[in-house]
């Protein structure tokens, strides 16, 4: 028996230790152990994420070929390494993160291999012949996990790498659409549906009955409009708004998604599965069969569609002076997208005007309730960050035209002051009646970061208000102080970086960057499973019961994570498009601007493709440069050259790798 084992079979003899929930040993705190998450760096070094928080333990690469990136273990602390870093020495894996994983088949000589296209896992598995299913190298494939790395714990210098067995072959690095099918498998996102699901689903009929109509309000003959974007094909949400004495009355209808999919059945278990829709570039993963999320659950025009509706009275000041939710029966007046709504409210006369003329009056209502919704936004202090967003345009082969940049106009925002108002009286109402559901919480920024937020603005001469504590319109007030200076995208980002992640919990912390008490989603329900599970929360208040879902901290914390996951997923497809969009441009010259300083280099968005690259330090000339993170510059030792966010300067692209997704610049 090992040591380590013997000691640990010791002390549960004598009571030391206990089992958690999945069966793994908790040591006795004289063991000194730690318990966390792997996270694994494309250099074979890594870090154990700490439970429960605190400072990072750096896990050198011998300890790291006991591990692949997300394996939970326990480490002993081991000094500090040369950086002054803690580090640790694992001594159990208690448990494994992969069983299957993607990656690109290569032989190595006698030997297939598979490397994994998560870079932060460095170990490549060992396929046998017999276990290669006919893959070919060079091809994209799903490997199963038959045996996970082994490294002695005794310190001796042995090694055996992971075994595994090809179940999928997806084909070519180089075939269409491949760079989604990686990120799928890539991030455990699930994108086929169960057969229980599926039949579920098959089992709606495609109109809304008229038993389905029974005890709603008839909306039918109101006006309400759906305004989305050109692509869009699943519609949560529609608006109407009209004078009504010196305000207005607002109506937010929103999909009853949670009329055909109830608490636990199959459709339901996918849906929280998921957690939410993702949408790539050309391809959409939906949180619901598509009968539902396009179909049934879809307010599309001109068909009768199910409902949940908040009513709202709003003053001329843009203040909420009283609302009502219940559920209704509504058919949807047009399909309007942001462009054309947006047109003819800059210009009533324009020819799209006209055509629209029976709905002008309703949607010079909107534009007069979004202008009274600003107006209180800007009272509050709402933080006002502005954000890039793009598009890809394919051209008729599927390959990337080019790259633009969104246009937000009026008809966005309107939008999206109508669904905050809405998502404000759905948290109100939960908390009014002391119902537990989903919060959306974002909170400000921790000691440790504000401290380092004060010493940034210190440079600048600027000073951040509101003492150890400081409140939205703190931030708005510095934000609009600094909108017109040069280096205002630059202050931007630092003040962004300052607060914590939004997240969804059961406990309500406020919404700092909307600069709201309390705030819940409720307006994407065909999309967001916490929107789902507020409707059922508001509906079990409509009807005097209670409603639960289980462990709410659990399924905030789950919903967090598959947002996370999504973003993630879809950030690496469009560094894969980007990166084949650039391959062709090596050697050209290009304006960009700094987005990011690090140790190791520069990240340059170059400013006519919406592109991002890194510059390495070694780039950057003969001196030595040192990273100032308070300031988020990188700045020469000898030459006092300064590299920070939101300088300017030109480069050109000196290499691409579509494996890596990884475009290097050098200075121009």
């Amino acid at each position: 028996m090992h040591a380590f084992t013997r000691r640990i079979a010791a002390m549960a003899r004598d009571g030391q230790i206990l089992r958690n929930r999945k069966g793994a040993l908790l040591v006795a705190q004289k063991l000194d152990l730690i318990a966390g998450r792997i996270i694994g760096h494309p250099d074979g070094f890594g870090f154990l994420a700490v439970d429960g928080g605190g400072d990072d333990i750096y896990i050198a690469h011998p300890e790291m070929r006991k591990v692949m990136h997300g394996d939970r273990v326990m480490v002993r602390p081991a000094g500090h390494d040369r950086r002054g870093r803690k580090e640790g020495v694992i001594v159990e894996v208690t448990d494994r993160a992969h069983q299957h994983l993607v990656g690109r088949l290569h032989r190595d000589r006698d030997f297939l291999l598979v490397t994994p296209s998560d870079r932060r896992i460095s170990h490549e598995i060992l396929v046998a012949q017999k276990d290669s299913a006919g893959a070919k190298s060079g091809q994209v494939v799903v490997v199963k996990i038959l045996s996970h790395p082994m490294a002695e714990l005794d310190g001796r210098n042995q090694y055996s790498p992971p075994v595994g067995r090809i179940d999928e072959i997806l084909g070519n690095a180089s075939d269409p659409g491949m760079e989604i099918e990686i990120a799928l498998r890539k991030h455990d996102l699930p994108f086929e549906f169960s057969a229980k699901a599926t039949a579920q689903a098959a089992r709606y009929p495609q109109q809304v009955q008229a038993t389905d109509s029974r005890g709603r309000e008839d909306l039918r003959s109101l006006p309400l409009v759906t305004i989305d974007g050109e692509t869009a094909r699943d519609f949560d949400d529609a608006v109407f708004c009209r004078r009504d004495g010196r305000g207005y009355r607002l109506l937010v209808a929103i999909a009853d998604v949670s009329h055909y999919v109830h608490h636990d059945d199959s459709l339901d278990k996918e849906s929280r599965d998921r957690g939410t829709s993702v949408y790539f570039p050309r391809r959409v993963i939906p949180m619901l069969p598509e009968s539902l999320s396009n179909g049934l659950c879809s307010l599309n025009p001109d068909v009768d569609r199910l409902c949940m509706v908040c009513d709202m009275s709003v003053s001329t000041a843009g203040v909420i002076k009283s609302y009502r939710f219940y559920p209704a029966v509504m058919r949807s007046h047009a399909r309007l997208t942001y462009t054309r709504v947006a047109a003819v409210l800059a210009d009533g006369a324009c020819p799209e005007a006209l055509a629209l003329a029976p709905l002008m009056p309703h949607l010079l209502n909107l534009q007069e309730v979004y202008r009274a919704l600003t107006k209180a936004r800007e009272k509050r202090g709402a933080i006002d960050f502005e954000t890039q967003e793009t598009q890809f345009i394919f051209d008729a082969a599927g390959a990337v035209e080019r790259i633009e940049r969104v246009q937000r106009n009026d008809a966005h925002r309107l939008i999206e002051e109508c669904m905050l108002a809405a998502n404000v009286c759905a948290a109100n109402l939960l908390q009014e009646n002391d119902h537990a559901a989903l919060f959306r919480v974002h909170e400000g920024p921790t000691p440790e970061k504000l401290k380092a937020l004060r010493e940034f603005l210190k440079g600048f001469g600027l000073q951040l208000t509101g003492g150890e504590k400081p409140q939205p319109p703190d931030y708005a007030n510095l934000l609009a102080s600094v909108k017109h200076r040069p280096d205002t995208g630059l202050l931007q980002t630092v003040l962004l970086r300052s607060l914590r992640q939004a997240v969804y919990s059961p406990e309500n912390a406020g919404h700092f960057g909307l600069a709201y008490e309390a705030y819940a989603h409720f307006t994407s329900p065909i999309r967001r499973y916490p929107d789902l599970l507020v409707h059922r929360a508001i509906k079990a208040v409509l009807e005097n019961r209670r409603y639960t879902a289980a462990n709410w901290t659990e399924i905030g914390r789950h919903c967090s994570e598959t947002e996370r996951r999504a973003d993630e997923a879809t950030r690496e497809v469009d560094a894969w498009l980007k990166c084949h969009y650039v391959r062709n441009r090596v050697g050209d010259e290009f304006a960009g601007t700094i987005t990011a300083a690090t140790a190791f280099g520069i990240f340059v968005s170059l400013d006519s493709l919406f592109v991002e690259g890194l510059v390495h330090v070694s780039e950057l000339g003969s001196d030595y440069f040192q990273y100032d993170a308070t300031r988020h510059q990188l700045l020469g030792e000898r030459t006092a050259q300064r590299y920070r966010i939101g300088d300017k300067l030109n480069v050109r692209v000196a290499r691409v790798d579509l494996e890596s997704c990884r475009i290097d610049l050098v200075l121009a």
